[in-house]
């Protein structure tokens, strides 16, 4: 082929010939006649868009910003703002808008909602078209945590006045939320203190040498001379080996309290009063052993290592919640660092019965709360009148005994943990149990889903806000579904 008898780099007879003609319609070689949309990237818009157009009137960014305008209480954000100098900061309603929606799609970490208020027009409308930076937003966050929490009791009072609680019956139970820690910075108590004892010689041996260095420059420079700041390397090692003391302190105060807990509780269960039980925990407390193998994070403490639903171990919070049947609201909810669920039961009822002013009908629990002290305080609660509870026994101890099908009066010999197991054989207590999975396991289903299965934010208190903010935003997602089903879903201004 003559590479002089073409200009540009192919041969154009090796080229099938495409031609666009000014109606839109493009004519291949093969005959095929096709016509497209117009499409003019380089088109200019005589008159600004509006994003309130792109929006469609049932969107949930809509119905996130009527709640944030008419329904929300956002005193406890505007009264922490008592300063008239310095730069002024975003409107509080231009980020709550912005917060809220992000934790009802998944949107969490400051950096994602930053980008999305320019890239998404959902964002951007709730934002009226501003663009705060991820240092703005995380700032926001922490600062009103508190009360972004407490949106999971506006979000509930706004579900009861739709009428989508009843309190006829709910269930209690707990997930496994991870925490923002690294599985790489963290330690063992018995390599904790091994790793101790050769930082501190190292700290030793560095400041020896520190000293040596010291009366040298003394000698050759005065004793006045300043040079008393710490080597970098010293500082790095003290600051670590401070860290670890922390860690190893902190382990050994749990092993104790443990200790304690239980101690105290097996004295009671042998009929010991206070005092005797008291001097019992504190004598376990004193004697008290940490395992080699017990953990502590040093990013974030007050995590745990816990068996998660997938079998593997992770650090992670435990999160409770209770979840009325009709519409699948989180009518109570608490998270906590303790990985077992029976020491829940208690603060749980208690906490439902404060935030709503009275008990739902019937509870369902599963077996992971059954002991003997949560079996004697709902009996306490079932002859107040009003509440019902129906809590699966698991396996009972060696010599109690359930028949099949339960006849006939209750024996009065029977323990609490065989009156309950009789309950759940009965046809009533088979009925309300096998419900309960379906009321409270798509909950947790549907914030892993949209949400996500850990918390951003580290330490116990701060975790605890935003798994309120996180069950407050499914609330409002309940809400939102509910209100278009029955096209309560009016459009919204911005």
């Amino acid at each position: 082929m003559n590479s002089g008898s073409q200009d540009g780099l192919f041969d154009e007879a090796l080229v099938e010939r495409v031609e666009r003609f000014d109606d839109g319609i493009v004519e291949a070689g093969a005959g095929v006649k096709k016509r497209f949309k117009s499409f003019e990237p380089d088109a200019v818009m005589l008159v600004p868009p509006s994003l309130d157009e792109w929006l469609p009137g049932n969107h949930l960014a809509r119905f996130i910003a009527d709640l944030v305008s008419r329904e929300l209480n956002l005193s406890r954000f505007y009264g922490s703002y008592g300063k008239t100098k310095g730069q002024p900061p975003y409107d509080p309603r231009l980020m709550v808008r912005v917060l809220l929606y992000g934790y009802c799609v998944g949107v969490r970490s400051s950096r994602e909602l930053e980008r999305a208020c320019v890239d998404v027009v959902a964002f951007r409308w709730l934002a009226g078209q501003q663009a705060p930076d991820f240092r703005s937003i995380g700032r926001f966050r922490k600062r009103h945590l508190a009360a972004l929490g407490n949106v999971f009791l506006q979000a509930l009072e706004l579900c009861r006045a739709a009428g989508m609680v009843s309190l006829g019956r709910v269930a209690l139970d707990g997930t496994k939320v991870r925490a923002n820690a690294s599985r790489r910075k963290a330690m063992s108590y018995g390599r904790l203190t091994e790793k101790q004892r050769i930082l501190a010689a190292e700290v030793s041996d560095m400041l020896a040498d520190a000293e040596a260095v010291d009366r040298e420059e003394d000698a050759r420079f005065g004793a006045d001379t300043r040079g008393d700041e710490l080597p970098p390397d010293l500082a790095d090692r003290q600051s670590r080996l401070a860290k670890m003391a922390a860690a190893r302190k902190q382990l050994e105060e749990d092993a104790a309290a443990k200790a304690r807990q239980e101690a105290e509780q097996k004295a009671r269960d042998r009929g010991d009063d206070d005092g005797a039980a008291a001097a019992k925990g504190e004598e376990a407390a004193a004697k008290a052993e940490v395992r080699p193998r017990a953990q502590r994070n040093f990013t974030d403490p007050d995590s745990r290592i816990m068996k998660t639903a997938d079998g593997s171990y992770h650090y992670c919070y435990n999160a409770q919640a209770v979840v009325d049947a009709d519409h699948q609201v989180i009518v109570a909810t608490d998270l906590n660092n303790t990985a077992v669920d029976v020491q829940q039961l208690v603060p749980m009822t208690e906490r439902t019965a404060e935030t709503l002013g009275r008990m739902p009908a019937q509870w369902t629990i599963d077996a992971g709360y059954c002991s003997a002290a949560n079996l004697e305080h709902v009996k306490e609660i079932e002859a107040a009148g009003g509440t019902e509870f129906f809590i699966a026994t698991g396996r009972l101890k060696h010599g109690e005994k359930v028949p099949e099908t339960p006849r006939g009066r209750i024996p009065a010999t029977a323990t609490l943990r065989e009156r309950m197991a009789r309950k759940l054989k009965t046809k009533k207590g088979r009925s309300v149990y096998a419900r309960r999975k379906a009321i409270i396991e798509p909950v947790f289903g549907q914030i892993h889903t949209r949400q996500g299965k850990h918390v951003l934010l580290r330490g116990l208190e701060q975790a605890k806000h935003e798994w309120e903010l996180m069950a407050g935003c499914h609330n409002l997602l309940k809400l939102f579904t509910f209100k278009a089903k029955a096209g309560l879903n009016a459009p919204a201004g911005a």
